[in-house]
Order: structure tokens, then C-alpha cells, then sequence
């Protein structure tokens, strides 16, 4: 597979050839997002990451699916474009100007970069703030799409709501709709803190509808960083009903080293730094009052990109991540990288492991020193008192080899029993998609020969009763010849293909999708 080929979009709805019966239930659109565009004229991005937006689109409607296809059309877009060049720096690509630019657009370039404006090149994921949708990466600008058409609205700066420089592309939402996420501010007056902040379903200040949410954006709380010019590195979050959990990795983002990236001629991936030799701090925050639990929790040095879910149960935080050991993944995703053949490519290769870890929220002050003072039955992880108000946790290693989780979100925050992942066993490039039984430690699998399948994305049936009474979608590249590419439906419980809708046009190695449901 070439993965740095440049995408072509089809803007205009393709009904797809369905094979099978798509359940006439569901009704609703699955966007996915991912890098589509790599090179433009001369200049290439070096890392997969970078690539510029492109949005697909699968609308579910009585037993059909349609397809279409944008790019993300921002600042960064046009700016390349107009420029045929790329000349938005992202994370692992630095941008400099035309060799025979003048001083004066050089500078002004220079000067962009030592306190870095970034891209807008929203390829990561899609959020939901309000009734808008958004294409967002992880910097302080997101991207106001059209969930139907694909097209590009409003650029959107959070710095002008909250004093964030960075934001999560992984925000969690209640049952009211609210929205609740995770950004960084870097420096401002002299400190650098975590910030946890909630977006309102509905707008307080102005009930007409087209004032943005974000107007109505509040912090429920700011974490000092443990270090002041290091900030941890961090994509996303957990949350239960009460409680907030963040973890603080030794996965950290050189300030000074960002700032003067541009003049040393490297990257701003090359600015983040994984201290294998120190601990994790993981940050429980109570969602009421919104102070962080006085416990100090920590654990071993990891890399987390994406927790899974969290729940409470008997005095206990519970939350599951897929956890690395070191950060050879972000360095597999290098273009460069991903031409070699897979032998020579994934020999760095460290697979990710499920990990279940148990938090107790309010630690028997009489527990002797070395007391494992997690008192619950469904996880073996352990939290053993080593002072007063420090606890060091040990997880439950519930699976290996599995990333992009995804469960039935009505069950987030609550006890869940299954999660559907893209399985990773022997590379970060998934073949196969899997639903993993935390119980019995199972799991059911879907595969084909030269398929290449998408994160799988549950979609709850409406009224269901069962937590897996749904079906899970994924979309496919195939690379069989003279076959399509297709939208694959298979049944939440028995994992077995209910449906496949093939589509005549391309389809694109993502990263993230969001199910907009049908309201009638």
C-alpha cells in the first residue's frame, strides 16, 4: 500500500452497491477524517500525521448508503495551494519559505515560529460542540464543517474562549449533550497548565442560535504542570460520572526547544521527549467541585494516546488504556517509514497493551504502608500505599496488540463489557478489526485477504437493551484486484458481516470517525 499518495475527493453523493441488508434502523452519517493530500509541487510532508485533511462521508438512509468525499479547506489548505508549495509547518514537517523570497517574508516567517501561530489543518477527528461539527487535530484551531455536504466553514480560535495553545481531538459528552475537553496553556504569565473545560449543548449568554457554544465555554480546572517548560503530551482524557482522570506521562514538549525549532532546521515532533526513567501522574479530578482528589496516584513511564473508558465501582476509579513503552509508533508514521517493506519497517515495532488500572478515590487512612488498598473484584490491578496520600498502581494487562478502542458511548463512564479495536499485533498498518470481551478475554474478529480496514465504529441500535445490540462500521480499502472499496456493517454481537456497501472511488487510510445519528 502507498500511503503517501495523494487523495482525489468526490464531493458529489455515489449511492454504493449494497451487498447483504443494512439494518432499516440505521439511519444517520458516519464522517471519518485523516490526512489525504502529501506532497504539493516540490515539497513532500515527512510524516503521515501532516498530510492535509481529507473528510468521507457515509450516509446511512432505509437500507441505502451514499458516499462523498472534501478535502478540509482551511488556511493551511489555501496557503499551500496558492503557494504550491507547502508553507504551513505541521508537527513533523517545518516549512520554510521560497529559497528566493526576500528578507522581509522571511522574517515574518521566522518570527511566526518562535511563538508558533499553528495549522488549521484539521485531520485528526471530528467534535461536536453545540448542533455544530468540527475538524479538529490537536492545535488551538478547529475547523466548522458541514456534516452533510463536507464543506468548509468558520475557522475557529479557541484562544479567543479559553487560554488554550493546544486542545485534545478526544473531548467526552454527557447525556445532555454538554461537552467536556482538554487543552494546554503554554506560559501564560509565566505558567504552564492543563486545562479541563465544558462546551454547553445550549448557549447561556445568547439563546439564538447562531451564537457559537464556545461563547458559553467555562473551566472547571487548571493543573499546574509538573514541570514548567515541559508539558506533557497527552490525547486524550477519561471520565466517569463524578470524576475527571488525566495522566500526567514522562511523554513531554519542549517549550524552549519549540521556540527555536525553526532557526535549528528541525521539526516540532523533534521537541517531544519520552523520560523512559521517570514516573506517570495520574490526576483524578472531582467533576463536582472541580479540585483535584488530594491522592497522588503514580505508575510506571508509558505512552497513552487513547483511554478506552472509566467507571466506578466499589471506592474505585477504574480506567482502561492502551498503553505503550516507549514512542517508537509516532517515528513508524515517518513517509519515509512506511515505504519500506514491512519486514525492515515494523522491526522497532512495540506492540500497545490494554491496561486496566483501579484508582481508590478515598484511601483507608489506617492501611499500613505497602497495603494494596483496591478492595474491588473485577480488575487484579492494585494501588499500594506507599505514604499518606501517595499511592503507586500497578494495571491489569487485559489483552495486547489492540489500538483505536471504541465501545458503545451510552456505556461511557458506566461498567462496560466490550470494546471494538483495530488489531495491531504486528504492526501499526491493521488488517483486521476485533470486539474484545473484557470478561472473558475473547475475541471475535473480522478479516479479508488484502483489506485494509478503518477504526470500527459502534452504532448503538435505538432502544436496544443489550450493551452489544448494534452493529459496528468500517471502512475498507481493497486492494484485491477489480474489486471497490466498501462501508462494512457487521452485527455488535456476533461480529459476523451483516452488510458491505461498495463504493467506485478512493478510500483513505483515517484516523477517526464520528456516527451522527438521524433525528427525525
Amino acid at each position: 500500500m502507498d500511503f503517501s499518495k495523494n487523495a482525489t475527493e468526490r464531493p458529489e453523493p455515489l449511492k454504493a452497491e449494497v451487498k447483504g441488508s443494512i439494518p432499516s434502523w440505521l439511519q444517520g452519517t458516519l464522517l471519518r477524517n485523516g490526512p489525504g493530500i502529501f506532497s504539493v509541487g516540490e515539497t513532500s510532508y515527512q510524516h503521515w500525521f501532516d498530510g492535509m485533511s481529507i473528510m468521507h462521508s457515509f450516509s446511512f438512509k432505509d437500507g441505502e448508503v451514499t458516499h462523498r468525499s472534501r478535502f478540509l479547506r482551511g488556511d493551511t489548505y489555501k496557503a499551500n495551494m496558492e503557494s504550491n508549495r507547502i508553507v504551513v509547518s505541521e508537527m513533523g514537517t517545518m516549512a520554510y519559505p521560497d529559497p528566493s523570497k526576500n528578507f522581509i517574508v522571511k522574517a515574518i516567517t521566522f518570527l511566526n515560529h518562535t511563538v508558533p501561530d499553528f495549522t488549521d489543518n484539521g485531520a485528526s477527528n471530528f467534535i461536536k460542540y453545540g448542533q455544530d461539527y468540527y475538524a479538529t487535530s490537536e492545535t488551538n484551531y478547529i475547523r466548522k464543517i458541514d456534516p452533510v455536504t463536507l464543506e468548509t466553514q468558520d475557522k475557529v480560535d479557541y484562544l479567543k474562549f479559553l487560554p488554550l495553545n493546544l486542545a485534545s481531538s478526544h473531548p467526552h459528552y454527557d447525556k445532555e449533550g454538554n461537552a467536556y475537553n482538554m487543552g494546554t496553556c503554554i506560559a501564560e504569565k509565566g505558567k504552564t497548565k492543563y486545562i479541563l473545560f465544558k462546551v454547553p449543548a445550549v448557549s447561556s449568554k445568547d439563546k439564538d442560535k447562531k451564537v457559537s457554544v464556545l461563547k458559553s465555554s467555562e473551566v472547571i480546572c487548571s493543573i499546574p504542570c509538573r514541570s514548567l517548560l515541559t508539558p506533557s503530551y497527552y490525547h486524550s482524557f477519561g471520565m466517569t460520572d463524578n470524576y475527571f482522570i488525566f495522566i500526567e506521562q514522562p511523554f513531554k514538549l519542549d517549550i524552549l526547544k519549540m521556540a527555536t525549532a525553526y532557526m535549528r532546521g528541525v521539526n516540532w515532533a523533534s521537541c517531544l521527549k519520552f523520560c523512559p526513567e521517570e514516573n506517570s501522574l495520574i490526576h483524578l479530578i472531582d467533576r463536582n467541585t472541580g479540585k483535584v482528589v488530594e491522592t497522588k496516584y503514580y505508575t510506571d513511564a508509558m505512552v497513552v494516546y487513547h483511554h478506552v473508558n472509566a467507571f466506578e465501582v466499589d471506592g474505585c476509579v477504574i480506567f482502561d488504556v492502551i498503553a505503550y513503552k516507549d514512542v517508537a509508533l509516532y517515528e513508524m508514521f515517518y513517509l519515509s517509514k512506511m515505504k519500506e517493506s514491512p519486514s525492515s519497517r515494523d522491526t522497532n515495532y512495540s506492540k500497545p497493551s490494554y491496561k486496566r488500572f483501579a484508582l481508590p478515590v478515598q484511601p483507608n487512612k489506617s492501611a499500613a504502608i505497602g497495603d494494596n488498598l483496591v478492595k474491588s473484584t473485577c480488575t487484579t490491578a492494585t494501588a499500594v500505599k506507599e505514604k499518606e496520600g501517595k499511592l503507586t498502581c500497578q494495571p491489569e494487562v487485559l489483552c495486547e496488540g489492540v489500538e483505536l478502542p471504541r465501545i458503545n458511548y451510552d456505556f461511557n463512564g458506566r461498567r462496560h463489557r466490550f470494546v471494538y479495536n483495530c488489531i495491531v499485533e504486528e504492526s501499526a498498518h491493521t488488517k483486521e478489526v476485533a470486539k474484545f470481551d473484557t470478561e472473558t478475554k475473547q475475541k471475535l474478529i473480522w478479516k479479508e485477504d488484502n483489506c485494509w480496514p478503518s477504526e470500527a465504529v459502534f452504532v448503538p441500535r435505538p432502544n436496544g437493551e443489550a450493551e452489544d445490540d448494534g452493529v459496528v462500521l468500517s471502512s475498507v480499502i481493497n486492494a484485491n484486484p477489480d474489486q471497490s472499496n466498501f462501508i462494512l456493517i457487521l452485527d455488535g454481537r456476533t461480529f459476523k458481516e451483516v452488510a458491505r456497501g461498495y463504493v467506485n472511488t478512493e478510500l483513505h487510510k483515517d484516523m477517526h470517525g464520528f456516527f451522527i445519528p438521524q433525528t427525525n
